[in-house]
C-alpha cells in the first residue's frame, strides 16, 4: 500500500507555501494568490484519462469558480514543458504548476505525495483569502472527485455565497 510523506495540513491551519513553475519561464507562489480564495488541485499526471476528465471539468466550470473570485490551480509532478503542451492541447484557462524538481516537494508538504508511485494523490484543498485551509479531500486515485465538494466549500467561506449570485 502506498503511503504519503507527511500529514495533510489541518483545517484552520495555514496552507504550506509554494513557489513553482507555471510555465517554462514563469513562476507562481501561494503568496501571489493572497486576497482571494484558492482551489488547489493535486493530480497524478497530465495525459491520463481520469486526470483529463477532472481537469477538463474544472476548466468548464471556471465561471462557477469566478463567482467566488476563486483561483483554481493544478499541481502535479509533471514538468513545465509537459504542462505547457497539455494546457495548449486541452485549451486550459488556469495554471498548472510543476512540482517536478525536487520531485513532489510541494505534494509532500501537503501530505499527498505517493512515494511508491512517484506521483501526487488526487487531492483538493480550498483555501480562504488569507491562505488558511478551509476544506480538503483526497479521492481514490482512479476516481474523478468532481466539483460539488469544492463549490460547497467555497459557498461556506465567509462572505462568499457565490452560488446565489
Amino acid at each position: 500500500m502506498s503511503t504519503t510523506s507527511t500529514l495533510k495540513p489541518a483545517i484552520g491551519q495555514p496552507a504550506p507555501q509554494f513557489d513553482l513553475p507555471a510555465t517554462p519561464d514563469q513562476r507562481l507562489s501561494l503568496a501571489q494568490l493572497r486576497g482571494k480564495p484558492v482551489v488547489l488541485v493535486f493530480y497524478p499526471a497530465d495525459w491520463s484519462p481520469v486526470c483529463g476528465d477532472q481537469i477538463g471539468l474544472y476548466n468548464e466550470l471556471l465561471s462557477e469558480f469566478q463567482r467566488y473570485d476563486a483561483q483554481i490551480v493544478g499541481i502535479s509532478v509533471d514538468g513545465a514543458w509537459c504542462h505547457a503542451a497539455y494546457s495548449r492541447d486541452r485549451n486550459l484557462h488556469f495554471p498548472l504548476l510543476a512540482d517536478f524538481e525536487p520531485k513532489g516537494e510541494i505534494s509532500r508538504r501537503y501530505g499527498v505525495y505517493l512515494a511508491s508511485e512517484g506521483v501526487s494523490e488526487r487531492a483538493l484543498f480550498v483555501l480562504d483569502e488569507e491562505g488558511i485551509v478551509r476544506w480538503s479531500y483526497v479521492s481514490p486515485i482512479g476516481i474523478n472527485p468532481g466539483a460539488d465538494g469544492i463549490l460547497d466549500a467555497l459557498d461556506k467561506l465567509p462572505g462568499k455565497s457565490g452560488r446565489t449570485a
